[in-house]
């Protein structure tokens, strides 16, 4: 059992604490909005001020939060996670962010003597649920073989990419074709509606087929009903095909479907869904073809 952080209680972060907390760990968390994370007190988390007290009590701090802004934010100042860190402490982003900002902020954890390691994952809320999280690890080799245990009691595949900010590189590089067969699986259920056949038994058929990715097999049927919550709202896919934009335009490699994908994701917010699971793609491409969606 470890002493365990985690700041980030939203809809990733706060099902990854609860798991943490199932297999036994004691852990202290931090959210913004302190009223989303009460279902975890009620599980035996420990709610702490600020980040720096998070980081303060535990061996090895996890971070989930939204963006490269907002993990500046929780890392920096006098009530950041830096400032609580200490010889031999470890951090674990789990978030998906600019690679380079990560590396920065590596450089200051490892000022205060000790580890920060980029650990996104890949998969949502049914994926945790069902045991088949992937986690993939970028850092200091030695900080990850000591904490490999415990990335296990959170998901069965881990794997480690190399130095810091090549896991978080992995992770924008897989949300690609994420956001890309969104697309696509919407485009064919929209063209097999609009010729007569009923959207249900599209989604069944194409969930079903040579192209149903574990992925389409849990998000497909949201084009036939939205999740109450969203599980990867179409902002936060955007964040990520805009940091992988970035990527190609440095590395020089051309990104046509990311291009494509992002523009549909901009009509999309622009139809007020943003807020909404990237699913909602394929309302967008009904309005345009004439339909309610």
């Amino acid at each position: 059992m470890a002493n365990i952080g985690y700041i980030g209680l939203g809809t990733m972060g706060g099902r990854i604490a609860n798991r943490l907390l199932s297999k036994g760990h004691a852990v202290v968390g931090y959210n913004r909005t302190r009223s989303k994370a009460r279902w975890l007190v009620d599980r035996g988390l420990t709610l702490a001020d600020s980040p720096k007290d998070v980081a303060s009590a535990s061996d090895v701090a996890f971070v989930m939060v939204s963006n490269s802004a907002a993990v500046e934010s929780v890392a920096n100042g006098p009530d950041g996670f830096v400032a609580g860190l200490g010889a031999g402490k470890i951090v674990v982003d789990m978030s998906t962010i600019s690679p380079a900002v990560s590396r920065r902020i590596a450089d200051a954890v490892r000022a205060r003597g000790a580890e920060m390691l980029d650990a996104p994952v890949s998969g949502s809320v049914a994926t945790l649920e069902q045991d088949k999280l992937s986690i993939m690890v970028g850092g200091n080799r030695d900080a990850f073989e000591r904490i490999e245990p415990l990335l296990a009691d959170i998901g069965p595949k881990v794997t480690y990419v190399g130095r810091n900010g090549l896991a978080v590189s992995m992770k924008i590089a897989t949300n690609i074709s994420v956001a890309v067969q969104m697309l696509a699986f919407a485009e064919g259920v929209l063209l097999a509606e609009k010729s007569g056949v009923a959207r249900e038994t599209a989604v069944d058929m194409l969930t079903h087929s040579a192209i149903a990715s574990p992925m389409l097999q849990y998000r497909g049927p949201f084009v036939v009903k939205m999740p109450d919550e969203a599980w990867f709202n179409v902002n936060m896919m955007q964040k990520d095909l805009q940091l992988a934009l970035e990527m190609g335009r440095l590395l020089d490699v051309p990104l046509p479907t990311t291009a494509a994908t992002n523009e549909w994701l901009t009509a999309t917010r622009a139809m007020k869904l943003g807020d909404e699971d990237f699913a909602a793609v394929f309302q967008a491409l009904g309005r345009v073809a004439g339909g309610q969606a």
